[in-house]
């Protein structure tokens, strides 16, 4: 059920803004499951803050000098996401963590990303943004965050970027790294993708 939940969203989320697309799951889900209890509500979170976590774990293995950029940074935000493709259309819906490096504080986020094309298949990532200034990162948080349909962009390669290196460059103080299941990606894919607040876990 909360696969056809998740499906319906995304494809509404084409045309609906991050704010619309974050009112648009809420109504669906809280209609469909009923609002969740706070036990519910602790155990997402634990679950949001261990996923995100592991995402920082697996990136600075894979790239040792990111936990540099990331401590020095004004904050990140990790996301881990679930992506699925039947046939014609896919696509990906994803929960992360938001973090103030200098107040600590924390904010859930969600993902919706709805994909086209021929296929079948099943795929999980890790995204991590990277915000150089506090002006960014309340940006992402207050704002949501949306990239177009020819949002694929190129990470930065050893040399090019060396505090960044393997992050893409996705606007002024703001790099993003994908993990995918092979890896450190060098083309982000994250056309279509739309972030903003989960309101249920904060």
């Amino acid at each position: 059920m909360k696969a056809m939940l998740a499906m319906i969203t995304l494809a509404v989320g084409l045309v609906a803004s991050p704010v619309g697309a974050q009112g648009l799951f809420n109504s669906l889900e809280n209609a469909i499951s009923g609002p969740p209890s706070q036990a519910d509500i602790a155990a997402a979170r634990q679950e949001v803050q261990d996923a995100a976590q592991q995402a920082l774990s697996t990136l600075y293995s894979m790239v040792p000098n990111a936990r540099r950029s990331i401590e020095g940074a004004a904050g990140y935000a990790a996301f881990s996401t679930f992506g699925m493709k039947l046939m014609i259309a896919g696509g990906t819906t994803g929960k992360g963590l938001a973090v103030n490096q200098r107040t600590k504080l924390q904010t859930y986020m969600k993902m919706l990303q709805v994909q086209g094309g021929l296929g079948f298949g099943i795929n999980q990532n890790q995204l991590i943004f990277v915000f150089a200034n506090e002006q960014a990162l309340s940006n992402f948080i207050e704002q949501g965050w949306e990239f177009g349909s020819q949002a694929n962009v190129s990470a930065m390669a050893a040399g090019e970027g060396e505090t960044f290196s393997g992050a893409a460059a996705i606007s002024p103080g703001v790099y993003l790294y994908q993990i995918t299941e092979t890896g450190l990606s060098a083309t982000l894919t994250v056309s279509g993708t739309k972030f903003f607040v989960d309101s249920d876990l904060n």
